[in-house]
Parts: structure tokens; sequence; C-alpha cells
């Protein structure tokens, strides 16, 4: 198993400008904004004032980062840094048969610009030089599940609101990394 700590060096995401580093204490407001921020259209028509809407959504990272942390424990906790400020994170912990992403979220000035499918392709084929799968849970309703299925991955299980992914890495062509 690799080391939780150990901080990856991506080619696609490092060609963008991206950087990481571990996760401290010190990133929990960020990681409170992201969070929000991915939260935001959902809790956009609901008749809440905007304090209501932030103790929620304050009150739902903090269930999902205790989370990840109790059910998680050798996890790579990865905060993605472009330009030298937080940009996304990125969260793994690595199976004996697959890497799991547990999460992967960007700030919205930074979406739709080519830095998850880098993100996601680096993670590809650092799996398949370790000869495992990719597993993530996705929402039905994410914008992302396009990006996913144009990569390879599938649905292996329905989990209600989510779906459990998985791409298998037979489908990478490490000759040709670049056409990823």
């Amino acid at each position: 198993m690799r080391n939780s700590s150990a901080v990856p060096r991506y080619h696609r995401a490092a060609a963008l400008g991206l950087r990481f580093r571990a996760m401290t204490t010190g990133d929990l407001g960020f990681l409170s904004a992201l969070y929000a921020s991915t939260r935001e259209p959902e809790l956009a028509p609901l008749p809440w004032s905007d304090e209501q809407k932030a103790t929620f959504l304050d009150m739902q990272f903090q269930a999902q980062h205790s989370h990840y942390l109790e059910n998680y424990p050798d996890a790579s906790w990865l905060i993605i840094e472009l330009d030298g400020k937080p940009a996304g994170r990125l969260y793994l912990e690595f199976w004996p048969s697959e890497h799991r992403i547990i999460d992967i979220a960007l700030m919205p000035g930074v979406r739709g610009q080519g830095i998850g499918a880098a993100l996601l392709r680096d993670v590809m084929e650092e799996a398949a030089l370790a000869k495992k799968a990719v597993g993530i849970h996705v929402e039905k309703a994410n914008p992302a599940m396009r990006l996913y299925k144009r990569l390879g991955f599938e649905t292996v299980e329905d989990k209600g609101v989510y779906d459990l992914l998985r791409w298998q890495p037979s489908r990478l062509e490490l000759s040709e990394p670049q056409n990823l």
C-alpha cells in the first residue's frame, strides 16, 4: 500500500500547472467552501435564507469530513493547488485491487478546463501501472458523470442516489498516455 502522506507526481496535472500537498487542519475553511460550491445548485430553489443554507452546508461538510476520516484511515488527503492557491481536493485510498477515489472536487472557477480529466487520467495511469482498477461513487445527477463515462468508467452497482463506477486498466494504452 502506498504511504498515505505521499504526494503524487502526476504529469498531466503538472502540465496544467497543478501541484498537490497534504491537507492540514488549516484547509478546513477552504474545504468547507469547496463543499458548499458543489451543493449550491441543489439548494438554490429552497426557500431558506442564506444563513440557513450556510448553516446546513457547514453541518453537511462537517459530517462528510468526519465520515471520510473515520472510514478511510489510510487515505491520501490532497489539496490541489493552481498558481499557489487551493483549487480543489483529491482524496484517494489504495486498496489491494483498486485505487479508490473517495472524493474529487474543483472550485467553480477552474471547472470545465480539462483539469478533472487530467487528474482522472493520471490516477488511471497510476492504477494501470499497478495493475489495479479505479473506483468511485458518483451521484447520478453529477454533471461529471459524462466525463467518467467518456473515460471508460462503467457502473458496477446502483447505490440509490449514487452509482459505484469502476474503470479497468485494460482500457489504458500505456504506450500512448496522451490519448487518454
